[in-house]
């Protein structure tokens, strides 16, 4: 129910049994008096709204489903954006610095630089979606092993039964879900990749001197410095100083390695 209605919009308790009864695939697992004992039970903790069969999660209902489907579905995207914004900013940053001082032509920059950029994306892409599943994979199988070792406090052996076999159709619909969430989540890695690093590559490849440098400059430290610490220190509850620092050193330090394997390579 949390995930199903933490979009906020209002549900009927008949179309929540449908749902929870597509989830036990056809198996009579939860009757309508298990159902009632639950949302009397979510209302009285106020995580519902519950009058007259209509549904709607409340404020703090929302917050927790929230909550759960970042854990369950990886709907909050942390991690592909911070890693999307890095990878790219660096790779243009490197391109950038490195056709300035090679004092490449136009179109062997822009072939460099699109190559390079092409290829980081489609790594990002790639480990994204075979490391996500495989890690997400793991999660899920942890958290339901937690989840069966708690319902067998239950004492009643029936209730047990029917709360084990709930839990297990569960996992099944929720691997569906995941697996579209990686996919979601490889695309945006990528596409943030690719973005972060061919805008200021195009603004060095398009203006004239000296302006190219300087706002394609300009552009990569404003990634860097506001969208991406102002994302991950949102994300990560810390302080933007703190956030700031870390990034920058991370940054420069993987910018100065890249030239110097460039130069040496």
């Amino acid at each position: 129910m949390l995930l199903n209605l933490s979009k906020g919009a209002a549900s009927q308790k008949s179309s929540l049994k449908n749902q929870i009864d597509r989830v036990c695939t056809d198996y009579v697992c939860v009757e309508m008096s298990d159902l009632d004992k639950t949302l009397n039970a979510m209302a009285s903790e106020g995580l519902i709204h519950y009058a007259d069969g209509s549904v709607k999660l409340t404020e703090q209902g929302i917050k927790l489903g929230k909550e759960w489907q970042s854990l369950l579905l990886k709907k909050e995207p942390i991690l592909e954006i911070v890693a999307g914004l890095v990878d790219g900013s660096i790779t243009g940053l490197v391109v950038i610095v490195s056709a300035f001082v090679a004092k490449l032509p136009i179109r062997a920059a822009a072939f460099a630089a699109f190559l390079t950029l092409a290829a980081v994306a489609i790594t990002n892409f790639s480990s994204f979606l075979l490391g996500g599943i495989t890690e997400d994979l793991a999660d899920m199988l942890t958290l339901q092993t937690l989840m069966n070792y708690s319902l067998r406090d239950i004492a009643d052996h029936e209730e047990r039964n029917k709360s084990l076999m709930l839990v297990k159709h569960l996992f099944t619909v929720l691997h569906k879900e995941i697996s579209r969430s990686n996919i979601m989540a490889a695309l945006i890695c990528g596409t943030t990749t690719f973005i972060a690093g061919v805008v200021p590559t195009l603004a060095y490849l398009m203006l004239p001197k000296p302006i190219d440098i300087i706002l394609s400059l300009a552009i990569v430290a404003t990634v860097v410095g506001v969208f991406l610490v102002r994302y991950r220190s949102r994300r990560t509850k810390v302080h933007w100083k703190v956030t700031l620092f870390e990034t920058a050193v991370i940054v420069v330090i993987a910018t100065i390695a890249s030239l110097i394997i460039g130069g040496i390579a």
